[in-house]
């Protein structure tokens, strides 16, 4: 396996200061992210049910999903980004358009569909405390029933009408029913196609539970998920070996580049040379949450300014070393914050 050798500052700004004239689009399932800040001290037992009633101080909501890609892409200045989906005809609808529009995303391809549910994840928080353990249980709403036909002809339609003026489109397979959501079979085998015939045109997926079944593209599986392993040990690690030779066979089942996430030890790129490409270390308390959606805005951004793989793994991984610093919350970074962590990861190798 290669070891990437690392990258100058003059590089990095040659392909950030290029963000600006790329237009990405992102298709698959947009959730609408609600927090509730609760404040422990105000809980009281409700009179009719004798249960506690804990009293929400602040809401809070932001795109989730595809939209914390989104958010990503809008923090680090892609020129334009179009949502590729659909919601439900609600008022968390409402809250997830009005969130994309203030982020500049255009919504002109996110169907509105009355007999689907907008996906939302629930999420109360203790609002004294910022970390980890202050998160309450959640509370999720998904589609459960099969996508209707007419609406995943609609979906290849906007894909379709976009792509003569994309650079990238970013795949993002979130609910973990089977054609229930945004990114069916018909989708996936759509986007084989598309692929081949926009050679020019980045295509990177990345799913929950579906992956393996993503050809001709840039795939993004975790460690874990390139070997097959389900269900991990916590600070649980694949072997160096194991996983090479997982990401060869991987590869040649699906025909195109593979990007494998390691966590904190960064991200390990098939192209088809094996190349490992180091996390940035960091110290104190982190947040994991959307650090591979983070990663992926960074990478995909990169490749379409004219990155190599290697190149744009370790902009994925300046990225998320950013974003995982900020705690309760799903975190964005900006381009101008990549050198001085560029600096610490070059001081980390040696370079």
């Amino acid at each position: 396996m290669h070891y990437f050798g690392g990258m100058s500052h003059d590089r990095l700004r040659h392909l950030t200061d290029r963000f600006g004239e790329l237009r990405i689009a992102v298709i698959g399932d947009f959730f609408l992210d609600r927090y509730l800040d609760v404040d422990p001290a105000l809980a009281e037992v409700s009179v009719e049910t004798g249960k506690m009633a804990h009293q929400v101080v602040g809401v809070r909501s932001s795109p989730g999903a595809a939209g914390t890609v989104v958010c990503n892409l809008a923090a680090l200045g892609a020129g334009a980004i179009h949502a590729v989906g659909f919601t439900g005809d609600d008022g968390e609808s409402y809250e997830l358009r009005k969130g994309l529009s203030l982020l500049g995303c255009k919504t002109d391809h996110l169907h509105c569909a009355p007999d689907r549910m907008t996906p939302t994840y629930l999420k109360p928080r203790d609002s004294s405390d910022p970390s980890l353990a202050g998160e309450h249980q959640r509370y999720d709403t998904k589609n459960r029933q099969v996508t209707p036909q007419p609406l995943r002809r609609l979906l290849l339609q906007s894909l379709e009408t976009l792509l003569p003026e994309l650079h990238a489109v970013v795949v993002l397979d979130q609910v973990e029913e089977e054609d229930c959501g945004v990114v069916t079979a018909e989708v996936r085998d759509a986007l084989f196609r598309f692929a081949g015939q926009w050679p020019d045109v980045v295509f990177w997926a990345d799913s929950r539970r579906r992956i393996r079944l993503f050809r001709g593209m840039i795939i993004k599986p975790n460690q874990f998920e390139a070997v097959g392993r389900e269900s991990p040990a916590p600070e649980e690690n694949v072997a160096p070996a194991e996983l090479e030779a997982a990401v060869r066979r991987l590869r040649s089942e699906t025909g195109g580049p593979i990007v494998v996430t390691r966590g904190p030890r960064g991200m390990v790129v098939s192209d088809p040379e094996m190349t490992e490409v180091p996390g940035v270390r960091l110290d104190g308390p982190i947040d994991s949450t959307g650090a591979g959606d983070s990663a992926t805005s960074g990478a995909v951004l990169a490749l379409a300014a004219g990155a190599t793989v290697p190149e744009a793994a370790l902009v994925g991984n300046l990225v998320a070393s950013i974003t995982v610093r900020q705690l309760a919350t799903t975190g964005t970074a900006k381009p101008q914050q990549l050198p001085a962590q560029l600096d610490l990861w070059r001081n980390q190798q040696g370079c």
